[in-house]
């Protein structure tokens, strides 16, 4: 194998490994900055190595190894935990991770408990949305800073202390590294499971920036999502949102042209939709019903997207199902935005005018004022109606209000075609 081909491999090893590594070592030095810090350190010695030694059979144990004879030289200096330190000093010097195969399994002991440990911590509600999702891209998604600023298109430096930040506010407010109990442990799984829609969802469709969707956003997500299932597999809302990524993942290939355009929904190729996702989902969503937790917001928004995915024309799809679900939705998540999805549900199950009627009730509500969907929807329902002139007043406003590049260019084309539509009618 040559040196390049090592450190393609070396990085996919980081991908995969690194979640599981920072979690081992922040469950012994009880500090997320300090196990980076012993991460990268490890990251550092197979860099140096593996080009010479080749990648070993375990390269996860190796780093795992690497990593916690450097935490045995940090406990022992900066004595630390002094119970930590009197375990760690009796075991043995380090030797390479195959040859340890009864320190392989110690390590992987616990494992599961870990990770979990680590999503809870990551998304503390101590520190900022903002500062959680970029420390869990980090820490759980294996992200460089460089890609999470490029992924959230801000400057390096701001994410760089946004992560800083949130570390030593962590270390600061002495958060514990464990799964909290009871009522604690609701509040912080909400807050897990907003930071992973909140990834996804800027990935699924950017608000800002020349690309319309980052599917690799979308796919860190589902994979933070997948390992926090897999940890928590009788959480309903847990998987409620796992469904809801996988089925929303699959129209990925079908939502922009080769150019990066965006495609609407009713003019998506759907045989480009994922199978395999959509399975994936509904197969989610059948685990949900057998818990009985059908009522979450996050298993109502997954049961939309399954109404979609079922229909195999956009005309076939079951529009009352979907306005009846966006209700539900409304009652336990009450948001303008929930009741802006549910007027266009409506529009399609009972006509643009009924639809028309429910969006004009939101004109005046503060979370809207500047959201560019509202007059987006109120551009497509008025020309719908044949009412172009006002349609393309809409779209232009529409234009004006996104930040993303691809969609401002879709809402000045439709503002042109309904001024177009507009001089025919005169």
């Amino acid at each position: 194998m040559t040196a390049p081909d090592i450190h393609r491999t070396i990085e996919a090893v980081w991908r995969i490994e690194s979640a599981r590594l920072i979690a081992g070592l922040v469950r012994m030095v009880r500090d997320v900055g300090l196990a980076e810090e012993l991460a990268q350190d490890a990251l550092v010695a197979a860099l140096e190595r593996w080009p010479e030694s080749g990648v070993p059979d375990n390269p996860g144990a190796w780093l795992m190894t690497a990593a916690k004879h450097r935490a045995i030289d940090q406990i022992r200096r900066k004595k630390l935990i002094q119970r930590k330190h009197e375990t760690l000093a009796h075991e043995p010097e380090f030797e390479p991770a195959d040859e340890r195969p009864e320190l392989e399994a110690m390590l992987d002991d616990d494992i599961g408990d870990d990770l979990l440990r680590l999503i809870f911590t990551a998304c503390h509600p101590v520190l900022s949305t903002e500062s959680r999702a970029a420390l869990t891209l980090r820490l759980l998604g294996g992200l460089t800073t460089d890609e999470i600023a490029r992924a959230f298109l801000v400057p390096e430096p701001t994410i760089a202390q946004r992560i800083v930040r949130a570390k030593r506010t962590l270390s600061e407010k002495q958060i514990p590294f464990e799964v909290p109990r009871g009522e604690e442990l609701n509040e912080r799984l909400a807050s897990v499971l907003e930071v992973l829609y909140l990834i996804f969802n800027e990935g699924y469709a950017a608000t800002s920036g020349d690309d319309w969707i980052r599917p690799e956003l979308c796919n860190e997500a589902m994979r933070m999502g997948r390992t926090l299932a897999a940890l928590a597999p009788q959480e309903p809302e847990v998987l409620g949102l796992l469904a809801l990524m996988e089925i929303q993942s699959s129209r990925l290939h079908a939502r922009t042209r080769s150019t990066g355009e965006p495609i609407l929904l009713p003019d998506q190729d759907r045989s480009r939709w994922d199978p395999l996702l959509i399975r994936r989902g509904l197969t989610a969503l059948g685990r949900i019903e057998k818990l009985g937790g059908t009522h979450g917001p996050y298993a109502l928004q997954a049961a939309i997207a399954a109404c979609h995915a079922r229909a195999r024309t956009f005309e076939t799809t079951d529009w009352q199902r979907i306005a009846t679900l966006y209700a539900s939705l409304a009652h336990v998540m009450p948001s303008p935005v929930v009741e802006l999805n549910r007027a266009v549900a409506v529009a399609m199950a009972s006509g643009p005018a009924a639809g028309l009627a429910l969006v004009d009730t939101l004109a005046n509500e503060p979370l809207l004022r500047n959201y560019h969907l509202l007059p987006s929807v109120r551009g497509d329902l008025l020309s719908r109606l044949e009412r172009h002139a006002e349609a393309r007043d809409e779209f232009e406003r529409a234009a004006s209000l996104t930040r993303n590049t691809r969609e401002r260019n879709m809402m000045q084309e439709r503002a042109a075609a309904s001024a177009k539509a507009a001089q025919s009618q005169v």
